[in-house]
């Protein structure tokens, strides 16, 4: 088959799933629904990495375009749906391929017994499907039907058990937080189109070094374009890849199913935002103000969340604030211009964090979709695969390795990749220098609440074979975890061990994607580390990623100081050692510390209290304002005075003028005489004027 060929049947294949799956599925029955979806995800899968290598190794063309079909054509606002392919976009489809494909087939384990399989598959091609069509768009349109589509369908997918209020409110949180993000975005577009005349990518980068100087004045100040745009853009990126400020949905959409949490949150939708920056590098190089933007939201992202999973007890919860925090290096990354190690930690990230997701998938299934670490402990001797893929993904997270000898997981090249260059380009930039410490800061932290729950939930005393009442000894109870207790309780799963059963490993199909992540977060660093980020990076990206001529921060690695070099392992280990004192030397001292509840848990464990400040500021004042609006503005002015008035002063017309038709015959004929009265007298008095 032809290159173009190829890579159109893997964008499509997920969508003919998703309609096979979503309109069929009653009539087919779920099995083939199931065998239909996870088989052509798995043909888009193959198909990808055969792209990706084809790539590589130069036998396709570095970069093409497929063009597919018009799809809006007004003046100059043109766009054709296209299917753009070059390393940058080869590189995501590998990664949302790989994970999804995985994911489907994990899900016939986890979902064995749900009643909505089908739909549940067709959501998850449905999600696939918009996320192909977002990295391999040739123009701003394609690229926000691809990013509304993954909002549409995570919105599905994270209320997919729509009669749990929890999992309704999450999807709606989940989709008003990511509008006020797409608003920037929207804006950012329409910038761009206003600036540049186009929204293709290939007619708007030739244009920037041009356009450096351009300004749009508003309220008496100048704007530079640029800066302006990518700032604009940039918003939406913030809601995608729930950056500071609007990642508030993140947590709250571990509601739905853990397949979803790791589809959505490892890999794909959280990541669209990283891709888009890298996307748009010729661009951002020549926005140094949206850049710096870019670098702060990053790094206190990364330092924001790391602080709030010291403290979480739900496991799904610890892996998605440390997600968040890993997006944060993803984003600082690529504001201090190392676009190829946002993109490399991106790649590695997936691995690593999908395993994460499906090996907390495996423990909950486990201990019949208990979610509370508290209730855990012990597993490691009845879980002994899930430990193992665990572990892997736990090292690969934290960044364990060997600097000196370039030994390690997959995490230690790419993290370590991102403070480096932050550490380079703070020898010259404030910011960057920000970024580095916060980088070297939340490593620690990372290290701490990972083996935290490594610890929690695989070592110390079993609490899962004990009542509620012995357990409770052990911790505080948690008003907020109730609805969180299970993750298939609600609809009426049971499969896995009934409280106080034994657990036990999950079956094959879940096993099985475990197995082959844990693979990719072992090797994928090594293997890649060079042509991401190495010397041989020039000839790898193809120009598929735009740096600056002074741009060499990826350059200045070799010459780094020892102390540099070794601090990020340096503050792993430590946070290792405080994290293995705390809750395996002297088991139960972090339930105390809790039970305290003093100031700094209790603003950690709270989230920085972002939740009830939103809810203050916004929902609160939303909800007054609406109040106002229709109550007062509507109701009782607009109707009052229009239509609603009318029909009142109608009615109280009709009311009194039916009292006048009293059906006497002497009534009407005392009016008729009445009105032959009034008649004859202005007749006369008109006569006589």
């Amino acid at each position: 088959m032809s290159p173009q060929l190829i890579v159109t049947v893997l964008v499509f294949a997920p969508l003919l799933g998703a309609l096979v799956a979503g309109l069929f599925g009653k009539k087919i029955g779920d099995i083939p629904a199931m065998a239909v979806t996870t088989g052509l995800l798995f043909v888009a899968c193959a198909l990808a990495w055969l792209t990706f290598t084809s790539l590589i190794w130069g036998a396709w063309p570095g970069h093409f375009t497929v063009a597919l079909a018009p799809f809006i054509d007004v003046g100059a606002f043109q766009s054709a749906w296209s299917i753009r392919i070059d390393t940058l976009s080869a590189v995501m489809l590998v990664v949302v391929t790989s994970v999804s494909a995985l994911v489907h087939l994990y899900s016939w384990g986890y979902m064995a017994d749900d009643p909505g399989r089908a739909r549940f598959f067709a959501y998850l091609s449905l999600f696939t499907f918009a996320m192909l069509a977002l990295v391999t768009a040739a123009d701003f349109m394609q690229l926000f039907f691809g990013w509304e589509g993954v909002g549409l369908a995570s919105y599905l997918l994270i209320g997919f058990w729509h009669h749990k209020d929890t999992a309704n409110a999450a999807s709606i949180k989940a989709f008003v937080v990511n509008r006020v993000g797409d608003a920037g975005f929207a804006l950012g577009i329409m910038t761009v189109f206003w600036a540049f005349g186009t929204i293709r990518f290939a007619e708007i980068f030739p244009q920037v070094a041009s356009h450096v100087h351009v300004a749009w004045s508003f309220a008496g100040h100048d704007f530079k374009l640029v800066d302006l745009a990518c700032c604009l853009l940039f918003i939406g990126a913030m809601g995608k890849s729930a950056q500071f400020f609007l990642h508030t949905w993140l947590p709250d959409a571990m509601e739905g199913p853990t397949p979803v949490s790791a589809l959505i949150h490892a890999a794909t939708m959280v990541t669209a935002g990283v891709y888009m920056v890298c996307l748009l590098s010729p661009l951002f190089e020549y926005a140094p103000v949206a850049k710096e933007v870019v670098t702060i939201v990053g790094a206190v992202t990364a330092l924001f969340a790391a602080t709030v999973g010291l403290a979480q007890n739900d496991i799904k919860r610890v892996v998605a604030y440390s997600t968040c925090s890993q997006l944060g290096y993803m984003f600082f990354a690529a504001g201090v211009g190392a676009y190829p190690a946002a993109m490399f930690h991106l790649f590695t990230h997936a691995f690593f964090k999908a395993l994460l997701f499906l090996g907390a998938g495996a423990v909950i299934h486990a201990v019949h979709h208990e979610q509370d670490m508290r209730k855990m402990g012990g597993l490691w001797k009845v879980l002994p695969l899930t430990y193992a893929v665990m572990l892997i993904g736990t090292i690969s997270i934290t960044g364990v390795g060997l600097p000196g000898l370039d030994l390690g997981f997959s995490g230690f090249f790419s993290k370590d990749a991102i403070i480096n260059a932050a550490y380079v380009a703070g020898r010259t930039d404030g910011i960057s220098n920000f970024a580095f410490i916060a980088g070297l800061i939340a490593a620690g932290l990372t290290s701490f609440y990972s083996w935290r729950l490594i610890f929690m939930t695989f070592h110390g005393r079993a609490k899962w074979d004990h009542s509620h009442a012995a357990a409770h000894d052990d911790h505080v109870h948690d008003d907020a975890h109730a609805h969180a207790a299970d993750d298939h309780a609600a609809h009426g799963d049971d499969h896995g061990h009934g409280h106080g059963g034994t657990p036990h490993e999950a079956p094959w199909p879940m096993r099985g994607p475990l197995l082959l992540l844990a693979l990719g977060a072992i090797a994928a660093g090594g293997v890649f580390a060079e042509v991401f980020v190495g010397p041989e990076r020039l000839a790898f990206w193809r120009g598929a990623i735009f740096t600056l001529a002074g741009n060499h921060i990826l350059d200045s690695f070799e010459h780094l100081p020892p102390a540099v070099v070794w601090a990020p392992l340096t503050v792993t280990a430590l946070g290792f050692a405080v994290a293995w004192y705390v809750y395996v030397l002297r088991e139960g001292m972090g339930a105390r510390i809790a039970a305290r509840k003093g100031i700094l848990w209790s603003f950690l464990y709270n989230k920085w209290y972002f939740d009830e400040l939103y809810d203050v500021i916004f929902v609160r004042g939303a909800k007054i304002l609406g109040d106002l609006f229709w109550k007062v503005g509507d109701k009782a002015l607009i109707d009052g005075l229009g239509p609603d008035g009318v029909s009142q002063v109608s009615m109280v017309v009709g009311k009194a003028t039916a009292r006048a038709q009293t059906g006497y015959v002497y009534h009407y004929a005392f009016v008729m005489l009445l009105g032959i009265a009034g008649l004859l007298s202005f007749a006369l008095w008109a006569f006589t004027r």
